[in-house]
């Protein structure tokens, strides 16, 4: 095992995504819509030193905690000054952490006293930073809670919407947009939803009121959305007009090319949205207390004229700060990167779709060669993951139904390119989310309920920290991904070129199929060959063709070379140059992930 005291500084990071609610609760109830009386909930306290040293152990560079920001939630929290939040616009009992309600103060439920939540908090972060993790939280440019209220904002601050002129469906300076004279009415429910599973509540006994009606987050412009519109939320407006115009100065030509400190200068003289300096002074105020960087969801419902005012702004206050958002839409990738001055994009709809259809059987390796071409430019800036909060867990049946079916998958994911590496809490042990917990699709971990996480809670083991009642085939699992991880934090290669030659060998190496994938990655320093066997079954002695572009790249003459395993240190290969191209014979037992370093 690489010893993680001996990291180097590489521009290379892996990001862990815990869902703070969910990390530390030991309690297995897990009753669907069950209270946190019932279910339990975890606290900001329960990532103890104990627990934060295993996850920088875990071959981890930054930590995202996610739903920190205070979002709406049902529990009664009114003794503490918090206005309580209407179930019929809350998702599940705990609540989405994409409903933020105060961006100056953190969940009360994450605290053991709800009084010095922010306190709390912030002693996380100083707890962090000497364990040597960076801390990412989010933000939600897009939408807000319903009903915001702000309890702590800093001295001049105003609550979103307070000075809007609600009779107007659009003004440049409000933050919301408005459909006038019409009040808001709840969506109709499907498949027999009713809020809280049809527990009785007070609240639910006066209907919710909003007047006038305001559009909804993901848009809709209808006073009464449809039940799969992000109803629980409003959307921001931006100087976005209803018709799609923008009411604010555009880049010019040429900015893609400039650097943040050139973007932050062109914003010092132009007016813009209110919007736009409500966000970017909430951004400030976190990394005032410490906050290292930012997940930004659904950024490009955003337009990249904010994105470029606002990391530009960032980066004049940390020029370090970790900016990583959610875009899908691949034609809109480089404006976000070059114009919005994003750091890392999410690489879902290429790499992990690919990687997902690989591992369900019902695609093919070639697809990884593509996507790595298509976006070889930016590559470095695509951040690759196979679970996070939205997507199914890769051991759940809906996905793959083994974790292990993960294993050469999280190889090509994490070695493939520069660009930094996310895991999800549970991943690394084979959580599978496979309980329905109330509000949502069981096969992803819940974000709206209170509940337990169970392969997680075993490697919990009550509050030790230690794996102490995780499986043996768990302790496996994560065993590879400390290898992986640190591996990829510690070996100068990781950063340097790649060059792929899985094309080569399944045009020209008959005993090579479309369920393996092999490249290189090397430097001056490393030279490094990768390969992955995707399917279930035992490929055997396996040939490979090392062509001779990439024999000249390493600088190899004719001869034989070691080739040593670098995970688990107990293989040596022989790569034999002949004629300028090489041939290596690897074993490849089923689900196989091996990296070769050139001894």
């Amino acid at each position: 095992m690489t010893d993680v005291k001996k990291l180097k500084t590489l521009d290379k990071h892996v990001v862990y995504q815990v869902f703070t609610r969910l990390f530390g609760n030991t309690n297995t109830t897990n009753k669907a819509w069950g209270t946190i009386e019932e279910n339990g909930v975890g606290k900001f306290n329960d990532f103890t030193d104990k627990a934060l040293s295993e996850i920088r152990q875990l071959g981890v560079s930054h930590i995202w905690y996610t739903g920190v920001p205070h979002h709406a939630l049902v529990r009664d929290y009114s003794q503490y000054g918090i206005s309580t939040d209407h179930p019929s616009v809350v998702k599940g009992r705990a609540g989405s952490p994409y409903a933020v309600k105060d961006y100056y103060n953190v969940n009360p439920d994450l605290a053991v006293d709800p009084a010095r939540r922010l306190e709390e908090f912030q002693a996380l972060i100083e707890r962090s930073h000497q364990h040597g993790l960076k801390v990412i939280i989010d933000i939600v440019p897009n939408h807000v809670a319903r009903r915001y209220e702000g309890l702590t904002n800093p001295v001049g601050v105003e609550d979103f919407g307070a000075s809007d002129e609600t009779t107007q469906a659009y003004h440049r300076d409000n933050n919301f947009y408005y459909i006038p004279g019409e009040t808001f009415r709840l969506p109709e429910p499907e498949n027999g939803y009713l809020p809280l599973g049809g527990e009785a509540h007070p609240d639910l006994n006066t209907p919710y009121e909003e007047y006038p009606a305001k559009w909804t987050g993901n848009g809709s412009r209808l006073a009464q959305p449809n039940f799969d519109d992000w109803y629980e939320t409003v959307k921001v407006n931006y100087g976005v007009k209803p018709d799609g115009t923008k009411d604010f100065d555009e880049l010019p030509k040429g900015y893609e090319l400039k650097d943040h400190n050139e973007h932050f200068l062109f914003w010092q003289d132009k007016s813009v949205p209110d919007s736009w300096i409500k966000f970017r002074d909430i951004a400030l105020y976190w990394l005032e207390l410490g906050v290292d960087g930012f997940r930004y969801d659904m950024a490009e419902m955003v337009p990249v004229e904010f994105w470029s005012f606002m990391n530009s702004s960032i980066k004049q206050a940390n020029p370090d700060a970790f900016l990583m958002a959610e875009v899908y839409q691949p034609h809109l990738y480089r404006d976000y990167i070059h114009l919005g001055k994003m750091d890392y994009l999410y690489d879902k709809v290429d790499l992990y779709d690919s990687l997902k259809l690989v591992m369900q059987g019902k695609g093919s390796t070639d697809a990884i060669a593509e996507v790595q071409e298509q976006l070889e430019d930016i590559e470095h800036h695509m951040l690759h993951f196979l679970d996070n909060h939205d997507e199914q867990r890769v051991a759940s049946p809906e996905f793959a139904g083994d974790a292990n079916k993960g294993i050469p998958a999280m190889l090509v994911s994490t070695t493939l390119s520069t660009s930094p590496t996310m895991v999800y809490f549970g991943q690394e042990v084979g959580e599978a989310g496979a309980d329905d917990a109330g509000f949502g699709l069981k096969s992803r971990t819940t974000i709206f309920d209170y509940y337990g996480v169970p392969s997680h809670q075993r490697w919990m083991n009550g509050g030790e920290f230690d794996g102490g009642l995780l499986t043996d085939e768990e302790k496996a699992l994560r065993d590879f991904y400390q290898r992986l991880l640190n591996f990829s934090l510690t070996n100068s290669a990781m950063t340097g070129q790649y060059q792929e030659i899985h094309r080569y060998n399944r045009k020209n190496n008959p005993s090579y199929n479309d369920q393996l994938f092999c490249f290189s990655r090397f430097d001056e320093q490393q030279k490094l060959l990768i390969i992955a066997n995707f399917a279930e079954s035992d490929h055997g002695p396996t040939e490979v063709i090392v062509p001779t572009a990439l024999i000249d790249a390493w600088g190899l003459s004719d001869g034989n070379y070691p080739l040593e395993e670098q995970l688990y240190g107990k293989e040596e290969v022989s790569l034999m140059v002949a004629d300028g191209e090489g041939k290596v014979c690897i074993e490849l037992p089923p689900l196989a992930a091996k990296v070769f370093a050139l001894s």
